[in-house]
């Protein structure tokens, strides 16, 4: 597949996401930048939040992990559910009544100051690492099949792409990422469903076949019940409901957008549908890993696990169809984990760093 052809559907992609933020961001003021003006629509945003939630890394290292962990992640899920309903019923209930903007408010008004600037400092020192982690991964993908083959250094890959997110959350914040995060989970989640079904054919079998063989190859077991194992069920279970409170409820990037929601039923019914939509599309993830593992092990291709998905969709084999869409579903799932970073980071320095809700002349 030609890096030009590649390269040019990335440009292109760009494009589409600043005319999407230009049309969006008109007339946003501050309160459109860090809660949309509490007036964003709840499916929108139960949407949007998939491709935040599973970002890039998911992308690539979900379906690698079937390989030696079978359909075991999915325990971890099933703890999401859980957890995901701890939120929606305790914690957002709180973040209305208390009307706030920044959720570390709250740690204010219940341990005192130096509670509020920790918890700030943590969010912010964990979600640039996280942020970071998941960029490199996937910058990493595309300087491998694109960028380096283009003669463009991966710093200079890197700082154009951090330019080109600020550009289109420039203005609008939280008010522009609740719409081009719905365009980028679109375009996550169309790749998936085509790559399954672009694989499943090159493989000449259909999906209940595949999941016959899947079944006997083992990688469908869901549940492992070996207490000494460290992917026993109940570990994972109560693991992923810690994750899903710790990592959406407690986390700015995640609540700044459930409670940019009118009222709270709609935040909730958002969350429970998130929810439900997110437990549906990680087992896509996993089912296409095992039909990766399948064709890898067809065609003597032997790779490490995150290499995996890449390797094969922008392989020789194919068209170059499944290329392209493979590229788009991956910058898809690269910048809705970014730009919600940008967004909550901004909004977390300037109330809980800065204090600027606190302070007169804060629009000026």
């Amino acid at each position: 597949m030609s890096p030009i052809v590649l390269f040019s559907f990335v440009i292109g992609y760009f494009v589409v996401l600043l005319t999407v933020a230009y049309f969006t961001s008109r007339g946003s003021n501050n309160e459109s930048f860090f809660i949309g003006n509490r007036n964003s629509n709840w499916m929108l945003v139960a949407f949007g939040m998939i491709g935040t939630s599973l970002s890039g890394v998911t992308f690539v290292s979900v379906p690698g992990s079937v390989g030696s962990g079978n359909f075991y992640y999915y325990q971890i899920v099933l703890g999401y559910l859980i957890g995901y309903m701890v939120i929606a019923f305790v914690l957002i209930p709180l973040y209305y009544r208390m009307n706030l903007t920044s959720i570390y408010t709250y740690l204010e008004k219940r341990f005192g100051i130096n509670a509020h600037k920790a918890g700030a400092f943590f969010f912010i020192l964990s979600r640039v690492v996280g942020a970071t982690a998941r960029l490199y991964l996937v910058i990493s993908i595309l300087q491998i099949f694109i960028f380096d083959k283009l003669g463009i250094s991966f710093v200079v890959t890197t700082l154009v792409i951090l330019v080109l997110i600020l550009l289109y959350t420039f203005e609008g914040g939280v008010k522009t990422i609740i719409y081009t995060d719905t365009l980028q989970t679109t375009g996550m989640l169309l790749g998936l469903v085509v790559c399954i079904i672009v694989i499943v054919k090159a493989m000449g079998m259909d999906f209940s076949s595949t999941l016959s063989l899947m079944n006997d190859k083992g990688y469908t077991r869901i549940f492992n019940t070996d207490v000494k194992a460290g992917s026993f069920v109940l570990k994972h279970i109560i693991g992923g409901m810690f994750i899903a409170i710790a990592m959406t409820g407690l986390d700015q990037e995640m609540m700044q957008k459930n409670i940019s929601v009118k009222n709270i039923k709609d935040s909730q019914k958002n969350m429970m549908t998130f929810t439900a939509v997110l437990m549906v599309v990680n087992f896509l993830f996993l089912f296409l890993g095992g039909i990766l593992y399948m064709y890898a092990s067809t065609n003597n291709i032997s790779v490490a696990p995150d290499d995996l998905f890449p390797t094969i969709a922008l392989s020789d084999a194919f068209s170059g169809t499944i290329g392209i869409i493979f590229i788009i579903a991956l910058i898809s799932a690269l910048f809705p984990s970014v730009d919600g970073a940008i967004t909550s980071l901004t909004s977390c320095f300037c109330i809980d760093i800065l204090g600027l809700n606190k302070k007169p002349g804060t629009e000026k």
